[in-house]
């Protein structure tokens, strides 16, 4: 089996690995097989004796964590197996913060250490606290757009809204502990964020190549700027193409509102403010481009992107705050609701761009050349969506449990024999894990043990 998100392999032990083992924890958690070649092959160790007395005492002197270490067999050479729980506090190797992503190892630095340091503490950016802020740094037409929009989406009683601004403030979780305003306080109703957070508005430019023809600067609260982007894109950005149906008017737009409108306030809600950039919209006869800082340290690809997935909230206040506002819709179904609403509108499923801590969507308008969703797209997109809710199933599930998932979501019809052999596990042991992943209702076998096929249910 090839390395992956949860199994590391290494023919021999260093020192130095200690930072593999700290990625694990710091993530998902995962195994490390020392003695195997990066193939899975295994080569085998002169010294596994000692290293079964050496290996726990360094991981629990350097990482203060203690790890399973055991030694197994494998194609008649004896190999270490290290077992990593994932843990809930920051674990560190001299002083240096490690993360596995993927097959890979990183070093978390600037914006990404804080963001995870602030995710193991139970702390998010725009929960910390914004200094020297008054109610008189607040913006009444903030507080009308909210009061407004929430009691007409029904997701708030107008008895809930029509309190002091403070109340409605303390209701919707937006001070600290200590009573202080929280950044998402201030980001959402300030009349000007930028005075404490820079780059909290969002530009708008009409491109011709590489030239600017006219741009636009959109600031104030975060509240104000969803309606105004908006509105300024398909008022000033955009010409409608004009038919009629008898005496009715239709005006058609090049690209999907409910597409773009989806994105701009996604944007809004789960964009990366400490970096300080603004969210930038660019507007080309031909396509519309939206990029904002997005800060990414979990395995997410394009690919995860485009199937069904669960919300990861950076800004957990704003998105709440956003969602009682009638803003944003069901969490975690933004990018399906932009593809269904560009396929609707006749445009090409939209592009998503994920690059170091860069977030970007293009759209393309609906008279361009690639105006069709082949087949092959299709299928990539159901692949995508089933490949996520598996990713979400086996999130929480034990390192085994989780392998067992993904390989019955591969070959459906693999068999226990298969899997044992496939994770290197005696076949006993993966019938315990089989029986308890069906008696919590994740997985179920369709028809007889020879010719059925595993289903995953994600009970």
């Amino acid at each position: 089996m090839a390395e992956n998100q949860n199994i590391e392999y290494k023919e021999s032990w260093r020192t130095e690995y200690l930072k593999w083992v700290c990625g694990f924890a710091n993530a998902q958690g995962g195994t490390i097989y020392i003695g195997v070649d990066d193939k899975g092959r295994a080569v085998g160790l002169q010294n596994a004796k000692k290293l079964m007395d050496d290996i726990p005492n360094q991981i629990s002197d350097a990482l203060g964590i203690v790890a399973e270490v055991n030694m197994v067999t494998k194609d008649e050479h004896n190999i270490i197996e290290i077992r990593v729980d994932p843990c809930s506090f920051p674990i560190s190797y001299h002083g240096e913060y490690h993360y596995r992503s993927g097959s890979t190892k990183q070093q978390l630095k600037g914006n990404a250490l804080t963001q995870f340091l602030l995710k193991k503490t139970g702390l998010s950016w725009d929960a910390t606290e914004v200094t020297n802020v008054s109610m008189q740094d607040l913006s009444p037409i903030a507080f009308d757009i909210f009061r407004t929009r929430s009691v007409q989406r029904k997701r708030m009683d107008k008895s809930d809204v029509e309190i002091p601004d403070k109340e409605l403030l303390e209701r919707l979780n937006l001070f600290t502990e200590e009573g202080k305003f929280t950044k998402a306080a201030y980001l959402l109703f300030a009349r000007n964020p930028e005075n404490r957070i820079i780059g909290s508005n969002i530009k708008i430019g009409y491109f011709e190549g590489a030239d600017i023809l006219y741009q636009d600067e959109i600031g104030g609260s975060l509240l104000e700027q969803a309606e105004r982007a908006i509105d300024l894109i398909f008022t000033k950005y955009l010409k409608a193409e004009i038919s009629y149906d008898g005496v009715h008017r239709i005006e058609k737009f090049p690209f999907a509102y409910v597409a773009v409108r989806e994105a701009i306030y996604n944007s809004i809600a789960h964009r990366a403010y400490n970096y300080m950039n603004s969210t930038q919209i660019r507007v080309y006869d031909d396509k519309l481009i939206i990029s904002n800082d997005a800060a990414i340290i979990d395995e997410w690809t394009t690919e995860k992107l485009m199937g069904k997935h669960k919300s990861v909230r950076y800004n957990p206040l704003i998105a709440t705050t956003l969602f009682k506002a009638g803003f944003i819709e069901i969490w975690g179904r933004g990018i399906e609701k932009m593809c269904e609403a560009c396929s609707e509108n006749g445009n090409p499923l939209p592009k998503f761009e994920l690059s170091n801590n860069d977030f970007t969507i293009v759209f393309l308008a609906n008279n361009t050349a690639e105006n069709s969703i082949t087949e092959s797209s299709q299928k990539n997109i159901v692949e995508n969506i089933v490949e996520n809710i598996v990713e979400n199933i086996v999130e929480k599930l034990p390192v085994t449990q989780a392998q067992i998932v993904r390989l019955m979501a591969k070959k459906p019809s693999i068999s226990a024999k298969e899997i044992a052999e496939d994770l290197s596990i005696a076949p006993r042991n993966i019938q315990v894990h089989i029986k308890k992943l069906q008696e919590q209702g994740l997985i179920r076998r369709v028809g007889p043990d020879k010719g059925g096929h595993w289903e995953i249910v994600g009970k």
